[in-house]
């Protein structure tokens, strides 16, 4: 099987979208932003890292998907797009949590007016 060590910009990012959907909807963004950022000086050595890991991760994900992942952190731009878009995503989804919770709480109030009304 052939490694994959060049990956085109556009493949990267949407690869780093992927993966920024993947931590946001887990609830994770924070942590893993932080996470990132601590590692960032050493994204190479990470990347690195996860070919050293491959025969077992490849198991569990797609061979070709983990090894354009790999090759994708070892580029400074890649690590910052995907921070920058977890970023996002994540406050797109804190907005949306608190858009939902002030309907449930108009709602509860709501139904306590018609409540004292109807007594």
């Amino acid at each position: 099987m052939d490694v994959i060590v060049e990956i085109s910009k556009e493949d990267a990012h949407e690869l780093m979208d992927r993966t920024a959907k993947f931590i946001v909807e887990r609830r994770m963004g924070s942590a893993a932003l932080l996470f990132i950022e601590s590692l960032r000086p050493l994204n190479f050595i990470a990347s690195q890292l996860l070919y050293l890991i491959a025969p077992f991760a490849e198991i569990i994900f797609k061979p070709k998907e983990y090894q354009k992942f790999a090759c994708a952190l070892e580029n400074e731009e890649n690590v910052k797009y995907l921070m920058e878009k977890i970023d996002e995503l994540d406050t797109e989804y804190h907005k949306k949590m608190k858009m939902e919770k002030k309907k449930t709480k108009e709602i509860k109030q709501k139904k306590k007016e018609i409540k004292k009304k109807l007594q």
